[in-house]
């Protein structure tokens, strides 16, 4: 029988309020405090404690200050990442960041969804779908990319969309929801 945390993991419905969830979000949200809680000048703190936070973090990875993360384990980011202030990133399954991918202040990242039915959410019953984003991405200020999408290397996301469906490489894309408007 799976558990709680290898169903959410696979994709499948889970209890999101197990008590081996809980605590690895505890767990993650005192790391995310004490990240939040470095200096700026700080960078060798900063870096050691991205690296216990995120399941794989390359090089040269800049975040700004402040972030709120669900699990962190779950997320790959690549070589060359730069992350602006207020990232928000629920990353109840795989969430892989490229290389040489910017993302402007108040990017959010959601994996996690919840069921349509009344019943079923009042269980406290969560999904998640897995989020990728490609090498050489540019992301927009106030986006938030939904569960299961992928967008393609080479894109810009222009501000403020919201990313509903896979976005193809090489392509600038905007609104809400997000449309490929051009390709570069």
């Amino acid at each position: 029988m799976k558990t709680e945390r290898e169903k959410m993991l696979a994709c499948e419905s889970y209890f999101i309020n197990d008590a081996e969830l809980v605590e690895i979000r505890y767990k993650t949200r005192e790391l995310v405090d004490q990240f939040n809680a470095t200096s700026p000048r700080d960078t060798e703190d900063k870096q050691r404690i991205q690296g216990e936070i995120f399941g794989e973090v390359g090089e040269n990875v800049h975040i700004e200050k402040p972030m709120r993360i669900d699990y962190g384990m779950n997320t790959k980011l690549g070589n060359n990442v730069f992350i602006n202030f207020n990232f928000v990133l629920l990353d109840c399954c795989p969430v892989t960041i490229g290389d040489n991918v910017f993302i402007a202040p108040n990017v959010s990242i959601y994996t996690a969804s919840h069921p349509l039915d009344l019943l079923e959410r009042k269980k406290h019953i969560g999904s998640a779908k897995p989020i990728t984003i490609g090498n050489d991405v540019w992301i927009g200020g106030d986006c938030v990319i939904l569960p299961g999408v992928t967008i393609g290397d080479g894109c810009t996301i222009g501000a403020g969309s919201i990313i509903t469906k896979d976005i193809p490489a090489n392509t600038l894309a905007m609104g809400s929801p997000c449309k490929v408007v051009k390709e570069l």
